[in-house]
């Protein structure tokens, strides 16, 4: 094996599609795919590549930090792709501390197990953590894009926890000299994305007739990033970024929610067979969150203008994509939607 790269939150929606990425392209990597498997974890996302030679999946936690000293010995781990995190704004709005300790003590267990396993030999080594535009708040709705040096600014727990752990990878490279990398990303969607998320609980709402919970007045602004494209850029910035960097990944491709919403509905109408906007009588304003951010819009020029990367797909095209393979994929969303998954990991891992 040329390398061993581990990928932490593999089973979840972002890791599942860089773990399949890397495990198809780089046939000489051995791929450690590390997760918890909390409810967002899913190893149904990864049946098509369970079986590679250069595959392995290890359940774990990344707050043992002995777990975490272990793993980097025992695989002699060179390089990391840490994109496991507790993500969802709302749930951390009712249990912040679950946040801090997954996304800040779990990202430095990560970063002192790998300071201690890879010491002076850093020669080919990498820490790349994945994080969010939500660290540096929100933007006026009339203009200005986050770039590398916008000022952090986290509203809410999430964003807080975030903004913690992107400072402490920082502090790894200027203190440790340990060689780190940073991406802060805008809103992913695709397929595999656990059904909490807007797009895919809309699709499901719609196909069941259900509500379509639309905050406020559906008026903030959000830049979507097909999570294809987003996994790409991670190959991209994982082989050819700089030590030290902070890279930004939009899809240069603003929408408000409301409008968004519009477009999932006629899709998903049309592709159901159904008359034009037949589901927007589903829509329905709710009591806009606590702290919502106003927009966010991420500026992905550094990111093109020094290693080449920019989106492949147009919104309208990857929500075609999209909502197709919900469709075609409901035995995969209502294994989640009624907990299945959950139980038949709990049995499948009882103690071990």
């Amino acid at each position: 094996m040329k390398r061993t790269l581990l990928i932490t939150g593999g089973a979840g929606f972002i890791g599942s599609h860089v773990v399949r990425l890397f495990v198809t392209k780089y046939p000489d990597y051995r791929i450690v795919n590390l997760d918890k498997l909390t409810y967002a974890g899913n190893l149904a996302n990864l049946r098509d590549i369970e079986k590679s030679p250069n595959y392995t999946f290890v359940r774990g936690d990344i707050c043992d930090y002995d777990a975490m000293r272990t793993l980097f010995a025992e695989y002699a781990v060179d390089g990391v792709i840490h994109l496991a995190a507790e993500s969802h704004v709302d749930r951390s709005i009712r249990d912040p501390f679950t946040f801090a300790r997954t996304n800040v003590m779990g990202t430095l267990a990560l970063l002192q197990a790998a300071k201690e396993a890879w010491g002076n030999a850093r020669e080919g080594k990498r820490f790349y953590h994945i994080s969010t535009d939500e660290v540096y708040g929100a933007l006026p709705l009339d203009g200005g894009l986050f770039t590398e040096t916008t000022r952090y600014d986290p509203h809410s727990p999430y964003s807080a926890s975030k903004a913690s752990s992107d400072h402490f990878v920082r502090a790894f490279h200027d203190t440790y000299g340990l060689p780190a990398v940073i991406t802060n990303c805008s809103n992913n969607y695709g397929p595999y994305q656990f059904p909490e998320k807007l797009i895919p609980l809309f699709i499901n709402n719609i196909r069941h007739g259900k509500p379509l919970p639309v905050y406020g007045r559906g008026e903030n602004v959000r830049d979507w990033l097909y999570v294809e494209d987003h996994a790409r850029a991670i190959d991209t910035i994982f082989h050819r970024g700089r030590d030290g960097e902070t890279y930004n990944i939009g899809g240069f491709n603003e929408w408000r929610n409301i409008d968004l919403i519009r477009v999932v509905i006629r899709v998903t109408d049309r592709l159901l067979g159904r008359p034009e906007g037949a589901s927007e009588k589903l829509i329905t304003y709710v009591t806009d969150r606590a702290g919502h951010d106003l927009r966010y819009a991420i500026d992905s020029r550094k990111l093109k203008e020094e290693l080449g990367w920019e989106p492949s797909l147009q919104f309208e095209e990857g929500i075609e994509k999209t909502v197709r393979w919900y469709l075609d994929n409901q035995p995969w969303m209502d294994n989640i939607t009624s907990g299945e998954y959950e139980r038949y990991y709990e049995e499948m891992y009882q103690g071990r």
